[in-house]
């Protein structure tokens, strides 16, 4: 019972240290890069989801009703 405390948002002081870390791992220079990656992904991420939700709706559409008489 006393493992669920452990699980939970960091706090201010671990998230500077990871921020830290995250830093001297990849360097400044390497931070916009991953983060203009990551935009980009979240992005066709977005549109593929669309895509697939219209596709959905389209299909749904053609499909006849059937009338209960």
């Amino acid at each position: 019972m006393s493992t669920i405390f452990l699980i939970g948002m960091p706090g201010m002081g671990e998230w500077v240290v990871i921020g830290l870390f995250v830093l001297v791992f990849f360097g400044a220079k390497k931070i916009p890069e991953f983060a203009k990656g990551l935009g980009k992904g979240i992005r066709e991420f977005k549109d593929s989801v669309k895509d697939v939700k219209k596709e959905v709706e389209d299909a749904g559409k053609e499909v006849p009703k059937i009338d209960e008489d």
